[in-house]
């Protein structure tokens, strides 16, 4: 199968599965699910769950299983988005081509509907733990390690790392271990947490591990490049906020030049992290190259 027809058709698993945790409800605080909505369901590349699903597929494990897990690490994600864009944050107007949700429905609204998302991806693991005992040793272990990437020794840690940044130079011993919590943690979390779900060896979480560090920092540096000569038309947010905020960047450290070569060195040896699945890494491996393709 085509590597863009398998990435569309986990998309829509994905997509289909997320409208139906969410629906609207004729309730006096409708508002908020309209909010949540809003965000969840604005589109994106959904990269976190469809590695939770190519991870569990390459696996021989259960869609079924994982698919809960996977969606609530996007959940978790868009929490972030939505929390990332407010005033006191990033202050961003657009993301995914629409505008941001305080944009939208106030800032006291998006506040709480970040808050209502990471609160429901929470319950959408435990609802599926406790209702299907099968396997729920794993999946308990699952809960946590997303749990972990999550808070403050994770995602919440490298936003702090990143606001204690601005106005000011960072070494790039920095720069990388705020990349490694911020954007990094939770794309190690979908890979590891379908893993663990999956019963997979010592061996093989080590080498999927070592496969999602390395995307996850090539997927930062990707970014970085993006700010700097991406098309707001393509990315759907504005373009050149790293400089106007004053944030230290690959590319602010290295040079774009520099960066691109960085970028393709790590995702070749993210790549290599494969080698002991075979043929059955296929999609993974193409998935990495076209992060570093994309245009988005």
């Amino acid at each position: 199968m085509e590597f863009m027809e398998k990435l569309e058709i986990y998309q829509d698993i994905v997509n289909n599965f997320l409208e139906e945790c969410i629906k609207e409800k004729d309730l006096m605080e409708k508002s908020i699910y309209n909010a949540m909505r809003y965000s969840l369901l604005a589109g994106g590349k959904r990269l976190r769950p469809v590695l939770s699903l190519a991870v569990c597929d390459m696996l021989g494990g259960d869609l079924k299983e994982v698919l809960p897990y996977a969606c609530a690490v996007e959940m978790i994600h868009t929490y972030s988005l939505i929390h990332d864009d407010l005033p006191s944050m990033d202050n961003d107007d657009y993301r995914r081509g629409k505008l941001t949700n305080h944009k939208v429905f106030g800032e006291a609204l998006a506040i709480l509907a970040g808050d209502g998302l990471l609160n429901m991806a929470f319950e959408l693991m435990l609802e599926n733990t406790s209702s299907n005992c099968n396997n729920i040793e794993n999946k308990v272990k699952a809960m946590g390690y997303i749990a972990k990437s999550s808070g403050v020794r994770g995602m919440i840690g490298g936003q702090v790392v990143d606001i204690e940044s601005e106005n000011n130079e960072v070494s790039v011993e920095t720069l990388e271990y705020m990349h490694r919590l911020k954007t990094g943690a939770l794309i190690k979390a979908s890979v590891i947490s379908a893993a663990i779900i999956c019963n997979a060896s010592n061996e093989d979480i080590q080498n999927l591990e070592n496969y999602a560090e390395g995307i996850g920092l090539a997927f930062q540096i990707k970014d970085d490049i993006l700010d700097v000569e991406g098309n707001i038309d393509k990315l759907g947010k504005n373009v050149g906020s790293d400089a106007s905020n004053k944030k230290t960047t690959y590319v602010s450290i290295y040079g774009l030049e520099k960066s691109k070569q960085m970028l393709t060195e790590i995702t070749e040896s993210a790549i290599k992290s494969l080698d002991s699945f075979g043929g059955k890494a296929a999609f993974l491996k193409e998935l990495a190259e076209y992060l570093v393709i994309r245009e988005m």
